[in-house]
């Protein structure tokens, strides 16, 4: 079992930037992945950006050159890195992290992110 818990949400104009920090209750250096999602006002919730234990990074096309996910496996923390944000960005944004595989396990409660444009 972990813990996770998002902060770093916040308003934002258009091109604007934050970076949200995903803080996990015990070591996240062996799990198999952690990610970022997002869940915009009446959608569904959609992946951003994934980090895989081996250190491999994914992203959504649509976030691609903008966003970039990291951790520190010291603090673990994970964060999301987000830059040039859109109005098309505003959601909420959830961290996960893997036992195994790359879709999560556990999840925090959410961080809620507005760009205004």
């Amino acid at each position: 079992q972990v813990e996770l818990e998002e902060s770093g949400g916040g308003s934002v104009q258009s091109g604007g930037s934050l970076r949200l920090s995903c803080t996990a209750s015990r070591n996240i250096d062996r799990t198999s992945c952690m990610g970022w999602y997002r869940q915009a006002p009446g959608k569904e919730r959609e992946r951003v950006a994934t980090l895989t234990g081996d250190g491999r990074e994914y992203y959504e096309d649509f976030v691609k050159g903008r966003f970039t996910i990291s951790k520190d496996n010291a603090k673990n923390v994970v964060y999301l890195q987000m830059n040039n944000l859109k109005a098309e960005d505003t959601a909420v944004y959830y961290c996960g992290a893997c036992k195994q595989g790359n879709l999560p396990n556990y999840w925090g409660q959410g961080t809620l992110v507005v760009v205004s444009s």
